[in-house]
């Protein structure tokens, strides 16, 4: 009570810039472990610190000095765990990236969309079929757990090897988590939309199937037609353009793409090509 009481209104403005700072700090660490394997042994320690708490409140002797001890080496143990996470963060934060986007952000995602459009383009031409997905706000790993693990930089050469038939890869879906291709060959829920087009075959109904179940976006190629759609929302334009593609790549998926509960909902949107 003594410290309410001889605050000052000075006091109060520098209380909520420090607790501003911490909570964007917080923030920003938290958006880089996300979707990473960090998140999951977060789980772990914070269920560490519950037992430790019980074990205190109940003064349970035996155990609370065995997660004494493990508390004693555990700062280490978070160096030594977390060592990619800290490398990723400190790298970031060299580059100016950490808590903000820089030019260099936006050359590095233009070169993606492009390897991407050289991909699908090249797949469109001969007819092969191909499913790739990207990860935004909600997590895949579930999915690509599913699948098989691949954590490589996004080229148009390695998209079109995957999706090659008779390839061991070529059935199922990619999922692009960041700036990687995090896995291949991954499985993935069908819509059991009724609505859905009776034309539109088991690629099309997982691309909407993930769409349904998340926020992810999904590019489809068909084997049948050799058209490219996008799904998104639960909903898929066919057919369509490259320009339209691009674009639309760039307003979910870029650098300056808002967060999800700021976008409006894909069909109040202006698309390119038709809904199917």
């Amino acid at each position: 009570m003594n410290y309410f009481a001889n605050l000052t209104w000075q006091d109060t403005i520098k209380d909520i810039i420090d607790i501003l700072i911490v909570t964007y700090i917080i923030y920003h660490l938290i958006l880089l472990v996300r979707g990473t394997r960090a998140v999951q042994l977060l789980k772990g320690i914070l269920f560490l610190v519950v037992i430790w708490a019980v074990s205190t409140w109940f003064d349970l002797y035996t155990l609370k000095w065995l997660m004494n001890q493990m508390f004693t080496f555990g700062v280490l143990a978070i160096f030594i765990i977390f060592q990619p996470e800290l490398r990723r963060a400190l790298e970031q934060l060299g580059r100016g990236k950490l808590f903000g986007r820089s030019t260099a952000d936006e050359e590095e995602f233009g070169k993606e969309v492009s390897e991407i459009i050289k991909a699908v383009n090249y797949l469109s031409r001969r007819k092969i079929g191909a499913l790739i997905v990207f990860e935004r706000d909600t997590g895949l790993n579930e999915y690509t757990e599913s699948g098989i693990p691949i954590q490589s930089v996004i080229t148009s050469q390695l998209l079109i090897n995957i999706f090659i038939p008779n390839t061991p890869l070529h059935d199922g879906a990619v999922i692009v988590q960041g700036r990687k291709i995090a896995a291949a060959a991954c499985y993935l829920p069908l819509s059991e939309n009724p609505f859905i087009s009776k034309e539109l075959g088991t690629r099309h109904r997982a691309a909407i199937g993930i769409s349904e179940v998340g926020d992810a976006i999904s590019i489809i190629v068909s084997e049948e037609t050799g058209q490219i759609s996008l799904a998104i929302d639960g909903q898929v334009v066919r057919d369509i353009n490259e320009e339209s593609l691009i674009s639309k790549l760039y307003e979910e998926l870029g650098p300056n793409s808002k967060p999800a509960e700021k976008r409006a909902p894909f069909w109040k949107r202006k698309e390119g090509g038709n809904n199917g």
